[in-house]
């Protein structure tokens, strides 16, 4: 009984990890080109090979990182930075605490690395997951080391070979950290009160721009939408917000 019981929670494994390989390959695809470009452009701001590699290692949030290289070398305060980079990965602590429903089952070690590999399309996918079945570490944790594993070696590619192109700016290589916040932005465009937010977020952005300067146009745009939306918001359970979720 003690060995059949063994077999088949070797099968649920295995089938839980080929899971998570399956619903991580097209992100890989998807994220593998503009993971290379980001690696080219920190060597081209001025990162070695090996701070590129431990910044990504450790930091592993995409648009936070963009935001960092934008503003390198700006003279702009390392505070300054460091809030920037927090103001733009604060959603994450949203992420955080709505999946720590579906993570109930883990260690307290096994959560704390689910949380350090909780990027935006890890959570998408194990929120559509959970809706029809229990999240469990060999989904999670194959679909994570993957795509992070992909990430860490376009960064290398990107950075060791991005110097081959000398101008990125002519095949549009510039363009990747505002078409990738783009399409952040526009992933929640089916939300309740999305044009609100975004209408201010845009508005005291410029704003901002036009009056103090960078980097400040980031934390008063995102902050200005943040608090609006949250002036906006619903308790759960009450009214038309609960039925739309």
């Amino acid at each position: 009984m003690n060995e059949g019981t063994g077999v088949s929670e070797d099968l649920e494994w295995r089938r839980q990890a080929r899971d998570g390989v399956r619903d991580a390959v097209p992100i890989v695809v998807a994220i593998f080109p503009y993971s290379a470009v980001f690696g080219a452009v920190a060597i081209e701001r001025g990162l070695s090979l090996a701070e590129l590699l431990v910044t990504s290692a450790s930091i592993y949030a995409v648009a936070s990182q963009y935001v960092m290289l934008d503003l390198w070398g700006k003279d702009v305060p390392v505070w300054a930075i460091l809030l920037a980079v927090f103001a733009v990965n604060f959603r994450h602590v949203l992420y955080s605490a709505s999946s720590s429903a579906w993570l109930a089952g883990f260690s307290r070690t096994q959560r704390a690395l689910a949380f350090f590999f909780l990027i935006d399309p890890q959570y998408a996918s194990c929120a559509k997951r959970a809706a029809q079945r229990q999240i469990r570490p060999a989904y999670y944790f194959s679909y994570a080391v993957l795509v992070y594993s992909s990430w860490m070696l376009a960064n290398f590619l990107g950075g060791l070979f991005g110097n081959l192109i000398e101008d990125q700016a002519r095949f549009g290589l510039d363009m990747i950290l505002p078409m990738f916040f783009a399409s952040l932005v526009f992933g929640f465009r089916g939300k309740s009160r999305f044009a609100l937010v975004l209408a201010t977020s845009v508005s005291c952005a410029l704003l901002a721009y036009l009056t103090v300067g960078t980097p400040w146009h980031i934390l008063l745009g995102g902050g200005a939408g943040m608090l609006v939306a949250a002036m906006t918001s619903r308790a759960p359970g009450t009214g038309q917000g609960a039925q739309h979720g």
